[in-house]
């Protein structure tokens, strides 16, 4: 006769809803495609800090300082590490849930990082050109290079 294993308790497992881990996605607050995309990018259980490219606190700061050109792209901190463009999008893509069909979309789109970096290009045109429409400015204008 083999001796049953108790199930473990709701009080001794972890809660499915509590974030196991934080991400940062910095995007322009101003391109509406943007916004669109950081509102519905679905993190999984990831705590998902949005912020927006024009704002200048401490993870814009730091994305700039190591380089990254926010008017070329989004970038997420994710674990430490910057990913910046086709890899922000594809880090978001691996992180997002494989439910639901704007997950499956994300997935499809840039869940393979070659297609992430083929398909990229074409949104930040999209953006640039956008921008230009809704006569907004892009994130690095009027800045004086000193």
């Amino acid at each position: 006769m083999t001796s049953r294993q108790a199930l473990p308790t709701f009080d001794v497992m972890n809660d499915a809803n509590e974030p196991v881990d934080d991400i940062t996605l910095i995007y322009d607050g101003e391109c509406p495609v943007c916004t669109a995309y950081s509102c519905n990018v679905d993190p999984g259980p990831a705590n998902l800090n949005r912020v927006n490219a024009r704002s200048g606190n401490a993870e814009v700061q730091k994305a700039i300082e190591a380089g990254f050109d926010l008017d070329e792209g989004m970038v997420v901190l994710h674990q430490g590490q910057l990913y910046h463009g086709a890899e922000a999008m594809h880090r978001m893509a691996l992180l997002s849930p494989k439910s639901g069909l704007r997950n499956r979309l994300n997935r499809l789109m840039f869940g393979n990082l070659a297609v992430a970096r083929a398909a990229y290009p074409v949104l930040r045109a999209g953006r640039n050109a956008l921008l230009r429409m809704l006569g907004r400015q892009k994130i690095g204008a009027g800045k004086t290079v000193s």
